[in-house]
């Protein structure tokens, strides 16, 4: 398994992104939305969102784990 390191401009813009963001329990629940949207069009098979299909699978499984990053949704215990 090989690991991807960032350089220090992206480490610095990462950090700038998400110390200038909302709080990350809003982001993480903007996250979900758009991938709900995302999975309501391709089960539909939209014809007006023509996209590929494993991009758009890989994108989803990416933006869910950011946002359980964020705001670990599944692990809270309220």
């Amino acid at each position: 398994m090989s690991l991807n390191t960032l350089s220090k401009e992206t480490e610095l813009r990462l950090n700038e992104f998400f110390n200038q963001a909302t709080d990350p329990k809003s982001f993480a629940k903007a996250i979900r939305k758009v991938n709900y949207l995302l999975a309501m069009s391709l089960m539909r098979e939209c014809e007006t969102m023509q996209i590929d299909l494993k991009s758009a699978k890989e994108g989803y499984f990416w933006l869910n784990e950011l946002a359980e990053i964020l705001n670990p949704y599944l692990d809270v215990n309220d």
